[in-house]
């Protein structure tokens, strides 16, 4: 016989974006919990709406397992005196186990003898065990929690019920002062509290008092009414999945309507009215079948279609007060110029410890330009990047960007057109801002990318300067995904990008040695690097690499991002390879050796004479590394990759006929300078040493 598991946890309204990872975070933990404690179970149904998480486990077996082990104690030295009597770490441990030392025995392992006692644990009830259920729901984590009442204890909102079942019994435990219960809570307006007379009535029963509780069946009702209204009336209507996603966490039962505004607002930039719908107020917004945007909206309300013209005409006023509010922001903003703008910017404060916008952006424009240089702009790009990095914050003193902050960069673009800038100029002030999350949409064009790199690497750099590092969860100013979104731009338009160079050139830009932040830019540079280091390692673990890999490629002495990611992928290409093991032994073996040369010798002088060779297999690997290095193309690692492994049997050859640490000083030191001139050429593709290959 098996038995199905209901438990809900009822609480006040959670914020929208944070049901769906509660209810998937509550499915992990319960299932968990029961492999934990040896109960089998079918499948754990979750269930998730604003005022309650909840999870069906279906055919949880009656009872456990019971186990019958064998448990290692220590070794017989240990246990037992030269006469034979026991320890009295033997007693304790046969004591611990619920045994005597009549119960030992002896094992053998690697020719060393344990002690031994069988251990028999009958297992428990499944009711005896689910009685523990209050830890998985207080195990639960949140982005914020709160206290209530006059408890200490923390949670994303305030306990108001808890429903725990199996099969028809209700499950006794109790969690701050409320004791679960058979009982739910139907819809706040529509509903009422109801009793399951089986954990498996859970879902239609809910359903009886207006409370959809499967978040995929809601969220298909809502589709499919949306789909019906535009069917109807011949409309276009774009699902945004974030907004259908955050709309179907707002309600219990949903009931799909519709609603207008004056055409006259149609005048407005299309993102104000989107903006306006979407953000504010959870509107979809409602296009013609040619892509024209229309005078109407979809709402979606939390309840049954009763009395739904009033509710639709009640949002219609919402909705008008806001476009009324971004109508006068618009023509007021027309009023304004981008040079006016800029020069307000130099009141406007970016940082207490980092300054004004103003000066930001004059440190961006240096640094863009630098970039601009590094990556290949065209003298046309850099021109049209240098008027982008001059005014591309301007639109953060508009009207419209500050009732709307979401608008910024888009309305910034809109308006450079107006006042005539240049195509290219407008769109990099929208692009800058790009990615806007960790796994955005990247800007496309180059002069954009550009401007974004800098931006945030003058973001990153000017943080760090006044010592305002990101620890832990802590980091207020988003420096990790600013970081990630300069790498995933430099990754995406395939740069070369060598960071210890460009923060070299940066420092000697006059806008920024003159600043008072030089200092600090200075002085955090290792730790920027330690830290954009940080942000590759994110991306190629994301792509399950594998650590030892990135390891390497990040120890290497390379300082283009780029070849650090494709170092990374080569490697991880190449780790099945048969040849793989036996080619990082032979590079680890001359990287080590090169080490001790780099104690002995000059850098900088280390010089092969070739009359010194006193063996064949000196000549052979000499030559086949001077052709590598005449041939090869530095910017592909896969060709890289392949001369390591031409290498590979000549350095065995030469280690097996060679001692390289010989008594001869002028020997030895060819020997190593041949050694050091191969190993710095591995050291810039990787640190082989960190590989994994037993």
């Amino acid at each position: 016989m098996t038995k199905n598991l209901l438990l809900e946890i009822g609480l006040e309204e959670i914020p929208a974006h944070i049901v769906t990872p509660s209810s998937e975070q509550l499915v992990q933990k319960i299932a968990a919990f029961l492999k934990e404690n040896r109960l089998n179970h079918g499948a754990v149904i979750p269930f998730s709406t604003p005022r309650r998480l909840a999870v069906i486990v279906k055919d949880i077996v009656e009872k456990q397992e019971d186990i019958q082990e064998s448990v290692k104690g220590p070794a017989r030295k240990i246990a037992q005196d030269a006469e034979g009597n026991w320890s009295k770490a033997a007693i304790g441990f046969a004591r611990g186990q619920g045994a005597t030392t009549d119960d030992i025995y002896f094992k053998s392992i690697k020719d060393i003898e344990y002690v031994y006692v069988d251990k028999f644990i009958s297992g428990k009830t499944v009711n005896e065990i689910l009685v523990g259920l209050d830890k998985v729901i207080t195990s639960l984590t949140f982005p914020v929690s709160m206290h209530w009442a006059n408890h200490s204890f923390k949670y994303i909102r305030p306990f108001h019920w808890l429903t725990a079942m199996l099969d028809e019994e209700v499950i006794p435990f109790e969690l701050l002062d409320i004791q679960t219960a058979n009982t739910s809570r139907g819809h706040r307006f529509l509903g009422h509290d109801v009793t399951f007379p089986d954990a498996l009535d859970y879902e239609k029963t809910l359903e009886s008092v207006f409370v959809i509780a499967d978040s995929a069946k809601r969220k298909q009702m809502i589709v499919t009414q949306i789909e019906e209204l535009t069917k109807a009336n011949q409309w276009s209507v774009s699902l945004d999945e974030e907004l259908l996603e955050e709309v179907n966490n707002l309600i219990e039962y949903p009931t799909a309507f519709y609603g207008s505004f004056d055409k006259k607002y149609l005048d407005l930039p299309e993102e104000v009215l989107i903006t306006s719908m979407k953000d504010h107020q959870r509107y979809f917004g409602v296009r013609d079948n040619k892509g024209t945007i229309l005078p109407y909206f979809i709402s979606v309300r939390n309840g049954n279609a009763e009395h739904i013209d009033t509710v639709a005409k009640g949002n219609e006023k919402v909705l008008t007060a806001r476009l009324d509010d971004g109508r006068f922001f618009y023509e007021e903003d027309q009023k304004l110029t981008i040079a006016a703008c800029v020069e307000r910017l130099k009141l406007v404060t970016f940082h207490e410890k980092i300054g004004s916008i103003y000066e930001k952006m004059n440190r961006v424009q240096a640094i863009a330009q630098l970039i601009g240089k590094q990556v290949g702009l065209t003298a046309t790009e850099l021109k049209d990047l240098n008027r982008a990095s001059e005014i591309y914050k301007f639109d953060l003193v508009t009207n419209m960007v500050g009732e709307f902050p979401e608008l910024q960069g888009v309305m910034g673009e809109k308006y450079a057109l107006a006042q005539g800038e240049n195509p290219v100029v407008a769109a990099a002030i929208r692009e800058h801002y790009m990615p806007i999350s960790s796994e955005g949409e990247l800007p496309q064009s180059s002069v954009g990318a550009v401007l974004a790199i800098a931006d945030k690497l003058e973001s990153v750099l000017s943080f760090f300067a006044v010592g305002m590092i990101p620890t832990g969860s802590n980091d207020p100013y988003a420096l990790r995904r600013q970081t990630y979104g300069i790498v995933r731009i430099i990754e995406s338009k395939n740069w070369i990008f060598p960071m210890i160079s460009l923060k070299e050139n940066i420092l000697t830009a006059s806008v920024i040695a003159q600043s008072s932040l030089i200092e600090g830019y200075k002085s955090s540079a290792a730790q920027v690097g330690d830290f954009t280091k940080a942000r590759i390692r994110q991306l190629l673990m994301a792509e399950s690499i594998r650590h030892d890999v990135v390891d390497a490629a990040l120890s290497s002495r390379q300082e283009d991002l780029l070849k650090l990611i494709e170092s990374s992928r080569v490697l991880n290409s190449h780790v099945s390879d048969a040849v793989f093991k036996p080619t990082i032994e032979a590079l680890t073996r001359v990287v080590n050796l090169a080490s001790k040369g780099e104690e002995l010798l000059d850098q900088e002088k280390i010089k092969v004479d070739t009359d010194l060779f006193e063996t064949k297999s000196e000549k052979l690997l000499h030559e086949a590394f001077e052709e590598i290095i005449k041939t090869i193309d530095e910017s592909d690692s896969a060709k890289n990759y392949v001369a390591f492994e031409q290498l590979q049997p000549l350095i065995e050859e030469f280690f097996n006929e060679n001692m390289v640490m010989t008594d001869n000083e002028a020997i030895r030191n060819n020997r190593l300078a041949l050694l050091m001139e191969i190993s710095n050429f591995v050291l810039s593709f990787a640190s082989v040493d960190k590989l994994v290959v037993k």
